[in-house]
């Protein structure tokens, strides 16, 4: 028998309009040297490797009624080149180029009535560069059944292992009367079941019937009982358009801030938007004295026998965190930070970078995805922003035998919520990848240079040249000097 979409899957599908849809992406920039990495080596690459991601071959089949929720099914029609595409930037392409494309990409819901991925290969980039952008559906990766494509397409070794294509054939759909049958049966062996979808039903029905008044979000809300996101200049009515920011930074810069300040670089990462953030807000003239924090939802890698368990390894939880924005102390935003991840740390489920990061295949795709999936859920706890910061591998990877020099996330925006953050670490880079709501946010830009700005001002904070107050008690007469063991 197929397999049923969980009810908690069909409360993303519910989620989900024209103004919010709810895929992740991730945009990755590749040197091809010599290896002849393109457009059909892509394909050939892919078609190597989707075998192991059997739902990336399926597509909802709905049942009769909406008697229960819709199962997987093979597509009889999938066809390849319909989901991986091809597109060019006019030469020489810039970062700019490719970050509006990416922004029109993500603004565009998926097909439903497909499988529930795209992926397209962007010729054309400045010094013979490519891109590539994959983009799945929040239901499609789990991380328990699936994981994101991305994460099977990478290599260690530029000169990749050929697996053979598989011979796929579809299985036949089931028909209608089975359908209703099975959906029968499972409402009376599972009532609870039968609830949540009739909840997600509902749901949905009334998001459809509330659109052309822009409720649609407040009536979600509502039905899902969560709190109303607290008054901010990032939280408001969204349009059908976004924005994409990246912004490139080196890991050990905040490697050097951890030495001299203590924490750990997810704590530098948050100080530094948190210190970006405020910059911003300034520049707009918000008013520091209303708006004294910013409340962030983080998921975070755990081991936690109560959640989901995933083919990862670890589970996913979020952690709800106050960004002191209205701190003119970079120093101590990094230590109001530091403080909030502290109880965290002490439960002992917390997993560490270095684990998170040797995980097989660029695990990165789908820990993003499994973070904006904790976001949507937690969105009954009423914060302003989503913030997914994974470590990666700290050596090269490779497509098709072309390097991969930069990887940004691009996040879905949720209901209300004009802008999200991803961040990855990766071979000595920390790459930023910043969603943002089109007309709710023009200057986004704006906010990527003050989160250069503010890694500059910790930076500096943590120079041997600059005298700090001791910490404790303990007087001394000279400078503390930056530990470089």
């Amino acid at each position: 028998m197929s397999e049923r979409l969980r009810p908690r899957d069909l409360a993303f599908l519910a989620t989900e309009s024209s103004r919010t849809p709810m895929h992740n992406a991730t945009v990755e920039i590749f040197d091809p040297g010599e290896s002849g990495f393109d457009y059909a080596r892509l394909v050939e690459l892919i078609a190597d490797r989707i075998a192991f991601v059997p739902r990336y071959r399926q597509r909802l089949q709905w049942v009769p009624g909406r008697l229960a929720t819709p199962v997987w099914v093979d597509d009889p029609e999938f066809e390849l080149s319909y989901h991986v595409r091809r597109s060019a930037l006019p030469r020489p392409g810039g970062h700019d180029q490719l970050r509006e494309l990416v922004a029109r990409i993500a603004s565009r819901p998926l097909d439903r009535s497909r499988p529930l991925w795209e992926t397209y290969f962007v010729e054309g980039l400045a010094g013979g560069r490519v891109a590539v952008l994959t983009k799945s559906h929040q239901i499609l990766v789990d991380g328990r059944e699936t994981v994101d494509i991305g994460q099977v397409l990478l290599d260690t070794e530029p000169d990749r292992p050929e697996l053979g294509h598989d011979e796929w054939h579809p299985r036949g759909r089931p028909d209608a009367l089975s359908l209703t049958l099975g959906a029968i049966t499972d409402s009376i062996e599972r009532p609870s079941t039968l609830v949540k979808t009739v909840q997600a039903n509902t749901q949905s029905i009334v998001r459809t019937a509330s659109s052309a008044r822009h409720r649609a979000s407040d009536v979600a809300g509502a039905l899902a009982g969560r709190k109303p996101v607290a008054s901010s200049p990032i939280n408001g009515p969204l349009s059908r358009q976004r924005r994409f920011l990246t912004i490139h930074t080196q890991l050990d810069d905040y490697k050097r801030i951890r030495r001299v300040h203590g924490g750990t670089i997810n704590d530098v990462i948050l100080a530094t938007l948190t210190g970006g953030l405020r910059g911003w807000l300034m520049t707009r003239t918000e008013s520091m004295a209303g708006l004294k924090t910013i409340k962030a939802i983080v998921p975070m890698s755990v081991i936690d026998d109560e959640l989901e368990p995933t083919s990862l390894g670890t589970q996913v939880a979020g952690h709800l965190v106050n960004l002191p924005i209205s701190e003119p102390s970079p120093v101590v935003r990094l230590h109001q930070v530091s403080y909030s991840f502290q109880a965290h740390k002490e439960t002992g489920r917390g997993v560490g970078a270095e684990r998170l990061a040797g995980i097989a295949g660029f695990a990165p795709t789908t820990f993003h995805a499994l973070g904006s999936r904790v976001a949507a859920d937690e969105l009954r706890r009423g914060f302003h922003l989503s913030v997914t910061n994974v470590p990666g591998p700290q050596f090269p990877l490779y497509a098709g035998g072309a390097t991969m020099l930069e990887t940004y996330p691009v996040h879905p925006l949720l209901p209300e919520h004009a802008l999200a953050v991803g961040v990855t670490s990766y071979n000595g880079s920390v790459f930023y990848g910043i969603t943002a709501d089109r007309d709710a946010l023009p200057d986004v830009d704006t906010l990527g240079q003050c989160i250069v700005e503010a890694l500059d001002e910790l930076t500096e904070s943590a120079s041997e040249s600059r005298q700090r107050a001791p910490r404790g008690r303990k007087k001394t007469t000279t400078p503390t000097r930056t530990d470089q063991s």
